[in-house]
């Protein structure tokens, strides 16, 4: 057994979290890089140090969860989510309940949020937003951002739903409320139910194929029927009748209702 899958055993053990559902070049790559930055030899060593110094797991699992994020991000498909399959939704739905999943720093969310409170009163939205790190959950919660993650947020959304504070923009309560912050590992907690909607992008392309074809079976239960799937721009489903889905546009997936002879 190698030094990392060694070092992979031990933190399943410590944290819960299985690195082996991680594709190994990439995640070895990152972590290598973090460990020789500390100033560690090897994998053992690394660890032992990360078990007795929290501030260096803390900084451990932000390397891991991978938390880049903006709102809007990749402006075009979002402009397809507000166009054609929100609208879709609530013709058969007044109220939508919607998971974001691995949604890091929260302005996929409040994007999300932002976007639904044009159709309908947010007190019929009800979004989950989940994610692995609860440091970064956290920071979600507070809701404060640079101006740099707004750069895609349309001007009038932005005057309407932020509050500028020195270089800081605060988001609106009123968005907040329709939003649940909850701690998930998508590769090992049980999926919760009856969602429209589930939105998971930029985050699957770290894992495994076998991860992958595990959570995308997942969300498919996690669906009500005819609910859409959102991915991100480098996570095309090519065989998507595997999993229980049918393309609705690119990158987005519906859940194929089971018919009976």
């Amino acid at each position: 057994m190698s030094d990392y899958q060694s070092f992979s055993q031990l933190i399943k053990k410590e944290t819960g979290i299985d690195l082996s559902q991680y594709k190994e070049v990439q995640m070895k790559r990152r972590l290598t890089s973090l460990r020789d930055k500390k100033g560690y030899q090897d994998f053992n060593s690394f660890y032992k140090a990360l078990t007795s110094d929290n501030v260096l797991m803390d900084e451990f699992l932000n390397k891991i969860t991978i938390n880049v994020s903006e709102f809007y991000r990749n402006s075009a498909r979002w402009n397809v989510l507000e166009k054609k399959v929100i609208p879709q939704l609530l013709n058969k739905k007044e109220k939508l309940k919607i998971w974001s999943a691995a949604c890091s720093t929260g302005d996929e969310p409040y994007t999300l949020a932002m976007m639904l409170s044009q159709y309908i009163d947010l007190s019929r939205v009800n979004i989950l937003a989940t994610d692995i790190d609860e440091k970064i959950l956290e920071r979600a919660k507070k809701g404060v951002y640079t101006e740099r993650a707004l750069k895609e947020v349309p001007e009038d959304l932005k005057k309407k739903f932020f509050v500028q504070q020195d270089s800081d923009y605060i988001i609106d309560e009123k968005l907040k409320k329709s939003i649940t912050f909850k701690k998930h590992n998508l590769l090992s907690d049980p999926y919760p139910k009856g969602f429209d909607l589930i939105v998971c992008r930029n985050v699957l392309i770290y894992f495994t194929e076998k991860a992958k074809e595990n959570i995308y079976y997942n969300f498919n239960a996690s669906l009500h029927p005819q609910g859409v799937f959102f991915v991100g721009s480098t996570e095309q489903i090519f065989t998507p009748e595997k999993y229980g889905f049918k393309v609705l546009d690119t990158f987005f997936y519906q859940k194929i209702e089971k018919t009976y002879n």
